[in-house]
């Protein structure tokens, strides 16, 4: 299944790092998004894109992961030449992973 069948996603940014937040639509479905979404998995999914570190924070009672990504935007909104340079795509692109 697609990780968009149980979960939705919202994105940040700060510089030259993105924030996405990804949320299970059902809390019994979260353990699931733990397991096979990990900090590895989402750095390799935007390998062409994330530079830096991938860190991942649970936040259980909301069903909820955070990923910060690190040299993800191409230098930041005001250095990156990027279409996209807020990152906002990158959390629907997430959404796209195979679990």
């Amino acid at each position: 299944m697609k990780l968009w069948e149980i979960a939705h996603s919202r994105t940040g940014d700060k510089g030259n790092i993105s924030n996405i937040s990804l949320i299970a639509y059902d809390i019994k479905d979260y353990e699931l998004i733990k397991e096979k979404v990990t900090p590895e998995v989402v750095k390799e999914w935007f390998r062409d894109i994330v530079k830096g570190e991938v860190k991942r924070y649970e936040l259980p009672q909301l069903g909820a992961l955070n990923f910060v990504m690190y040299d993800a935007l191409g230098g930041g909104v005001t250095r990156s030449l990027a279409l996209d340079k807020h990152g906002k795509s990158l959390s629907s692109y997430l959404l796209d992973i195979e679990i």
